[in-house]
């Protein structure tokens, strides 16, 4: 059996764009072996719009991802977790909340840093959360002209 170049040569360009495409990939996913991070929870009343992987934003500035998200049985909120890249310091008065990046895209949590001189530290919680607010909901009261007093 005996391989023309051509398809020797196409088959490792292929093969090289895959693996350049694989490095890329985790290191965008934040998989990549240089990224340390520490964990911090957070209880929500909706996630909506919410999953593991998704973004943790600063200022718009992507600081970590969600770790992790269970529904609390007892609360019936979902619990968080977020992991925060190292050497970014949170002050332990912030806030994270559910934002949207517009009408069509997708949501991501957002951290609204206090101003306490403490920071919080591996495994610390956040107590002040904000879920997410249906969009569809929101078309509902208008429609219906009821906004509640």
């Amino acid at each position: 059996m005996s391989y023309n170049t051509t398809e020797v040569l196409t088959g490792g360009v292929v093969f090289a764009a895959a693996l350049a495409f694989g490095v890329y990939a985790t290191q965008v996913a934040g998989l990549g072996n240089g990224s340390q991070s520490y964990d911090l929870t957070a209880s929500f009343r909706s996630l909506e719009g919410i999953a593991v992987g998704s973004d943790v934003r600063l200022a718009g500035v992507k600081i970590g991802t969600v770790s992790d998200v269970v529904l609390n049985s007892e609360t019936f909120r979902a619990d968080t977790t977020v992991a925060i890249n190292d050497g970014i310091l949170i002050p332990e008065d912030s806030s994270i909340i559910i934002s949207s990046e517009g009408l069509l895209g997708g949501n991501y949590v957002e951290v609204m840093p206090g101003g306490s001189t403490y920071n919080l530290e591996a495994g610390d919680e956040v107590t002040d959360t904000q879920g997410a607010v249906s969009l569809i909901s929101l078309l509902v009261k208008f429609v219906s002209g009821g906004g509640g007093s």
